[in-house]
């Protein structure tokens, strides 16, 4: 049953150090919700003068910031883990209406994400490289912040995106501005009330909705020190064109192409219900590392094939408020006539249809909604198989040796997740270190902790999110060293 929850939008401001804006000069986006296909709120967008405006101030405050002792901004970065944790049912709730994805009364992972990295505020200390040399020279490192960092986040998860960039660049020293999409505006609007709550100075955190253009002046900005973006490759290729003019460095967490490797030995029970429902199920297969290549073992194909469309076809479309529904709507109208496009062509390249394959009507029909979707005997190097659907699409191939899963699996461009599902952990860890993937997965492992390195290799972007890695993207390493008779009396003289 659909359960009696306020669906109210909150007023989406712009904002810029202590001040809340109710327009911009980038003008106002018609934000449509996926669930209904109607505009629910007009939301204000930041133009290149505001997005002038918020850098400054970010650089400004960042002066104060950067002396901050580490035990205040560990301090404010708990105080926001707490209210995370104490509105999860708000910011689940807008969360759903942002993006259409189940709901759940909680904020996911961006408590645990802002505690972890609280936790590294004070903890940050300098390596010496060098004991006293032959001719007495002593040498030390320093890690210091960069100063303002862009933070551009992508719709699929609005707030853990914030939470997986926000609070290590804020613990390392550093000064942020961030843009969210215009398309998912409201549980990023809540959390700049909490950011308020709990304390932190003006400016430490800027956000302000926007389109295209906002983003590319916010990378643009001579202020910004570095950029951090969550997307896909056709948009990160801008920022690093425009990054290259000044050598600004970048974090790009961007899409994927994820195999899923069962052995003949998998457990089933195990591989199967995973395999659905990261693949077709979960955020309607809106997820960058999900796997959405599932490449069986040739003698256990068909029955895998059977077991994991009978998982799918448990799986309830609808109203993201109903307890029952698992799969919501994908993100627009835009996404649907992709996807779609998908699934029309892929038999024409000898893919077939197993389950699904359609746009839902119905009492669905105004919002955007696709049936779980999945094809059997999938060519590796079909549209299917290459190319990033970013709806509940599985493609299904089969393979008969370790060697040709490992090479259908890094046959793709992308490189962000792999996942493996073997009961021999020899191969396990054999075949984890063959894979091209930044996160190996192996027997239902979750992804997304926040104490292991998050980030993929080759069209999937570079840099890390989460762990000590994480936290080392925004500090920048300077060396010192000290001269053998430096001293009182200036130097070497």
């Amino acid at each position: 049953m659909t359960q009696e929850i306020d669906r109210s939008v909150p007023q989406v401001h712009l904002h810029i150090g202590d001040r809340k804006l109710t327009s911009g000069s980038g003008g106002s986006h018609d934000r449509i919700n996926p669930s209904t296909g109607q505009v629910d709120g007009q939301i204000p967008l930041a133009g290149e003068a505001e997005i002038d405006e918020a850098v400054r101030v970010a650089h400004e405050a960042f002066q104060t910031w950067k002396k901050t002792p580490p035990t205040e901004r560990r301090r404010l970065l708990l105080k926001l883990a707490d209210l995370i944790d104490e509105r999860g049912p708000d910011l689940g709730r807008l969360s759903t209406i942002d993006t259409g994805m189940k709901y759940m009364p909680n904020a996911g992972l961006a408590a645990e994400w802002t505690r972890y990295f609280a936790g590294w505020a004070d903890k940050l200390s300098s390596d010496v490289v060098g004991t006293v040399t032959a001719n007495g020279e002593f040498s030390y490192t320093l890690g210091q912040p960069y100063g303002v960092i862009g933070a551009i986040v992508t719709w699929n998860g609005p707030t853990g995106g914030i939470a997986m960039k926000v609070p290590a660049a804020l613990a390392a020293g550093n000064t942020v501005v961030i843009k969210p999409p215009e398309i998912t505006p409201y549980s990023p609007e809540l959390f700049m009330d909490l950011v308020r709550e709990a304390g932190f100075p003006p400016g430490v955190i800027n956000l302000l909705p926007g389109n295209a253009q906002a983003g590319a002046a916010l990378v643009a900005h001579p202020l910004v020190q570095k950029v951090t973006f969550t997307g896909g490759p056709v948009t990160a290729t801008r920022i690093l064109e425009s990054c290259a003019k000044t050598m600004k460095p970048a974090v790009l967490e961007l899409g994927g192409k994820s195999a899923n490797l069962i052995f003949e030995d998998a457990d089933l029970d195990t591989a199967c219900v995973h395999g659905a429902i990261l693949s077709v199920g979960f955020l309607s297969g809106q997820g960058c590392s999900f796997p959405t290549r599932m490449l069986v073992h040739r003698s256990r194909y068909d029955e895998v094939i059977e077991r994991v469309s009978a998982v799918a076809k448990s799986f309830v479309v609808g109203d993201p408020f109903d307890q029952q529904t698992l799969l919501g709507p994908v993100i627009s109208q835009a996404a649907v006539d992709r996807v779609m496009g998908i699934i029309e062509r892929a038999p024409a390249e000898g893919a077939r249809l197993v389950l699904g394959g359609t746009r839902l009507g119905g009492d669905l029909a105004e919002g955007y909604f696709i049936e779980p979707t999945i094809f059997a005997d999938v060519d590796p190097q079909s549209e299917l198989a290459q190319g990033e659907v970013f709806g509940p699409v599985l493609a299904i191939t089969p393979f008969d040796t370790e060697e040709e899963a490992v090479e259908i699996a890094n046959s793709t461009p992308y490189g962000l997740a792999a996942y493996i599902h073997t009961k021999d952990l020899v191969r396990a860890h054999r075949v984890a270190e063959d894979l091209f993937a930044g996160d190996i997965m192996i027997n239902g492992a979750s992804n997304l902790y926040v104490n292991r390195p998050f980030g993929g290799f080759g069209l999937s972007g570079y840099g890390k999110e989460g762990g000590r890695r994480g936290l080392e993207e925004f500090l920048r390493v300077k060396g010192v060293g000290i001269g053998a008779k430096a001293g009182g009396d200036g130097g070497f003289l």
